[in-house]
């Protein structure tokens, strides 16, 4: 009854990966494009290409449709296997690029590579004389593997393939294992490589799943539903898992880096909305389309342009009291800062339009002007800001702040 279930699944989603796979290959292709010299992104290219190719000639629908074509009732048999031993060399491919970096020029490097396209060459040309000299009259689009399993030149083909495939995915496993354990591998390159990893043994699963139906079938017992529903199963979500693994690297780091950008343009509203009212006029026009990047460039700009002459009326007394203050409130030095610069803003806005206070000091505003991403981060904390400004007031040194000393029991150490 699971199996039957499994067979079902297959069939219904067996596009699935051919569609994750495809997404993989937009992803990669401009890359692959614009650096075409470069082993390791041909490697990439190539082997999500032929692993598209092999999805799209596995689905039963396609299977039936290119015999009917050929007109050979299992001419897709050797296609389908060819696609799955291209697929296997260009991964070993892919290893080798990575092994030896971006250089192709080593001779063990050159070996490696001429090994690995001999040996699968040579097994897909053999794929094709075995199924030359075999006799498979009755088309078979699920279970061939099976049927023909004692079938004289066909039991030899089957095997052939298994086995090239198994060597493959071993060899694959253990490199990627080695390298997903290395010192410093960290972040979106390791999950990348896990997932990669995980993949590559579901395709072991997929391999020991027809080898189990095979070898029962040899032995006289009946065991079809490992090779026409556990192992395309397998093999889909090793190829959703593969997929993921290459976009992860880069698509993960690109979105990290997106939403780090829009985190930082975000935490920056409050001392954007702060410097319009200094302003007056309307801030940063919106620009639809602007790309992120410039959003933050755009209003970074702004606030320190609005900032810098604001700086003349900070009081730098009040902001060295305010940072004390803060401190004596269990604030980390550098929330302190924060919270007295904020302290400190404030006040100069209130002080803004009438002459600089006399004795102010003579405000750092470089240090100000960089920091501005902290001191937004405290403007959002009214409530701690009132408790420092409380507590200047409390020791008698006054900050000439409107705010009522009603909370001044809140914790600015919080948030």
């Amino acid at each position: 009854m699971v199996t039957t279930f499994l067979g079902e699944l297959y069939g219904s989603f067996a596009w699935i990966p051919t569609g994750v796979l495809a997404a993989a290959l937009a992803l990669k292709l401009p890359a692959v494009i614009r650096l075409w010299r470069e082993p390791l992104l041909r490697a990439v290219g190539g082997l999500l290409l032929l692993a598209c190719a092999l999805f799209v000639s596995v689905t039963p629908s396609v299977i039936g449709w290119t015999n009917r074509v050929t007109g050979m009732p299992n001419f897709s048999a050797p296609w389908v296997y060819s696609l799955l031993m291209a697929y296997s060399g260009a991964g070993l491919l892919l290893l080798v690029a990575w092994r030896d970096g971006l250089s192709d020029r080593s001779n063990a490097t050159r070996r490696a590579r001429r090994w690995v396209i001999s040996v699968y060459s040579g097994v897909i040309v053999a794929l094709w004389v075995l199924f030359a000299l075999a006799d498979v009259p009755v088309e078979r689009v699920r279970d061939l593997d099976t049927y023909y399993a004692n079938t004289p030149f066909m039991r030899e083909e089957i095997l052939l393939y298994l086995l090239a495939h198994t060597v493959a995915v071993l060899i694959t496993v253990r490199l990627i294992w080695n390298w997903v354990r290395a010192d410093g591998l960290h972040g979106w390159l390791r999950w990348g490589l896990t997932s990669l990893g995980a993949g590559y043994v579901l395709d072991l699963v997929f391999d020991l799943a027809k080898l189990t139906a095979v070898v029962a079938r040899w032995t006289g017992h009946d065991l079809d539903t490992l090779s026409t529903d556990i192992a395309p199963c397998a093999a889909c979500l090793a190829a959703v898992l593969t997929a993921v693994g290459f976009i992860l690297p880069h698509t993960g780091q690109y979105l990290h880096d997106r939403l780090r950008v829009r985190l930082a343009h975000h935490r920056l509203r409050p001392l954007y909305v702060l410097m319009r009212t200094v302003d007056g006029e309307g801030g940063v026009p919106f620009l639809l389309f602007a790309a992120p990047e410039l959003r933050l460039t755009r209003r970074e700009t702004y606030i320190r342009d609005v900032l810098l002459p604001l700086a003349r009326h900070l009081d730098e007394d009040l902001r060295c009291r305010a940072q004390r203050a803060a401190l004596a409130l269990g604030c980390t030095p550098r929330r302190a800062k924060a919270l007295a610069a904020a302290v400190a803003i404030l006040n100069a806005v209130d002080s803004a339009g009438r002459p600089a206070l006399h004795g102010a000091g003579h405000p750092d505003t470089a240090d100000l002007l960089q920091e501005i991403g902290p001191l937004s981060r405290a403007l959002r904390r009214r409530d701690a800001i009132d408790a420092v400004r409380a507590t200047v007031r409390g020791g008698g040194t006054g900050t000439g702040a409107t705010e009522p000393a009603g909370t001044a029991h809140a914790n600015p150490a919080g948030g």
